[in-house]
């Protein structure tokens, strides 16, 4: 097997590790936002928090929107993102090979 054969197959490995491995070793962990934790570490220092504003979305529906809305929206909003990055990067690309080619002629 070739050198780069056998780094592709510890990657692999280690990627499945890395996927599998907390499945297990995480049982039964709870995870809190990073919102609720900052709200109550504001709460033990002061005595009471209040939110500046609601969101724009809670004032819409009258009232918190489900939780799956909630995650499609910020895959919505992760996708969003990441095409304008991508888009950027592929334009540097494309520059460059554009200069590169313009510069050998």
């Amino acid at each position: 097997m070739k050198r780069e054969g056998k780094i592709a197959v510890v990657l692999m490995v280690l990627v499945i590790a890395i996927v599998v491995i907390p499945l297990f070793a995480l049982k039964g962990a709870e995870f809190g936002g990073s919102d609720d934790a900052g709200s109550q570490k504001v709460e033990e220092l002061t005595g009471e928090y209040e939110p500046w504003f609601t969101p724009v979305f809670e004032t819409a529906l009258n009232g918190e929107i489900p939780g799956e809305v909630e995650s499609l929206l910020f895959c919505v909003q992760t996708g969003i993102g990441v095409g304008i990055v991508a888009f950027i990067m592929g334009r540097f690309v494309e520059r460059k090979k554009h200069e590169k080619s313009s510069s050998s002629c």
